[in-house]
């Protein structure tokens, strides 16, 4: 027996027809599972009972659960979601006045070494399945219009994981969650965030998915980046900055740079001019993270006065830039905190 959401609609007609049934059955089977995200064969109540009791012979749905649900007092929610095998990953649910936004993660732990990041301090132990992701997606639209009467309108690539890492799977989840026989929301809605691997953005380029591109920078200088972010040393700044390039040759999207400033260690007019120089290879904005510490000090000490001066300097370039408040930071929900940290 397997999960049946790994079956495509061409494999659900298949075995439909395989079993003496019209072929429609599978474009309901379908809808139930991609569009409505039930979780439950027995409910699928346009079929049969009898083709009910026979798929269930061959088929099941693996579906996660939230394991633990914390409120920040800003509103932020974050979920300790359950796997079908027992592992853990976080989601979370950003509301704002005007919007909601689902962070979802790719990977139980994470395949890269980012110093400043708690997830990294994870050992990567599998890939998300895509209805794992998609599941995700799903239930923070569920609690947004439980918890804020709205539904979701903004989804985050910005999780658990490295998302080019889990190309596939990525890739088909987005399909699901934006086709109209899915989840139909908006392609221009979401947010794949990379720390940056060159491929596999040339990759998504290719996919014509509509989405946008977050590049996590922090150093536009080779040799601080590869201290801030170590796999970097693989991937030279020169050959991501083609990637990108070829990404909105492609899309037509510009390019969202995100970056940390942390005193001492990326906050000198020097790093201001070799970001500009960076940005102007491109159209590009920038996002001027704020940093929720971790606990290891190195990383503790955002730098807000060169904050506003790295705003100054931009603005002067022509380049946009906005500061990105954390949210659930009590909670252990903002950004680079996510590591399945128990409320208790």
């Amino acid at each position: 027996m397997k999960d049946i959401r790994t079956l495509s609609l061409d494999q659900l007609t298949e075995y439909f027809i395989s079993l003496g049934e019209k072929p429609f059955r599978a474009k309901q089977v379908y809808d139930w599972l991609w569009s409505k995200n039930l979780h439950s064969i027995e409910e699928m109540t346009n079929l049969s009972k009898e083709l009910r009791e026979r798929i269930s012979l061959e088929y099941f749905i693996n579906p996660i659960t939230v394991d633990e649900l914390q409120r920040s007092t800003d509103g932020t929610i974050k979920n300790g979601v359950k796997l079908h095998d027992g592992l853990l990953v976080e989601s979370v649910l950003i509301p704002t006045l005007t919007r909601t936004t689902a962070c979802v993660s790719s990977q139980v732990g994470c395949s890269l070494n980012c110093e400043f990041c708690a997830t990294a301090r994870l050992k990567r132990m599998r890939n998300l399945e895509v209805a794992e992701i998609v599941d995700q997606v799903a239930l923070i639209d569920r609690q947004s219009r439980l918890y804020f009467d709205r539904p979701l309108t903004n989804i985050v690539f910005m999780g658990m994981g490295e998302p080019m890492m889990n190309y596939k799977n990525v890739v088909e989840s987005i399909k699901k969650i934006t086709e109209p026989q899915g989840l139909g929301m908006s392609p221009r809605r979401i947010t794949v965030s990379t720390s940056g691997i060159p491929k596999m953005i040339r990759m998504l380029a290719d996919e014509d998915l509509r989405v946008k591109l977050a590049f996590s920078l922090h150093s536009a200088i080779e040799a601080k980046r590869n201290e801030i972010m170590p796999f970097s040393s693989k991937f030279p700044l020169t050959e991501i900055m083609d990637s990108l390039q070829y990404w909105y040759s492609k899309t037509g999207n510009t390019v969202t740079f995100e970056y940390c400033v942390w005193k001492g260690i990326n906050d000198t007019d020097e790093d201001i001019k070799a970001l500009i120089r960076f940005c102007k290879q491109i159209p590009s904005k920038v996002n001027l993270i704020e940093y929720n510490p971790i606990g290891d000090g190195k990383y503790d000490k955002r730098n807000i006065e060169a904050e506003q001066n790295y705003v100054r300097q931009l603005e002067r370039a022509g380049i946009t830039v906005m500061i990105r408040r954390s949210r659930g930071g009590d909670i252990d929900a903002a950004c680079g905190q996510l590591a399945n940290k128990s409320s208790e």
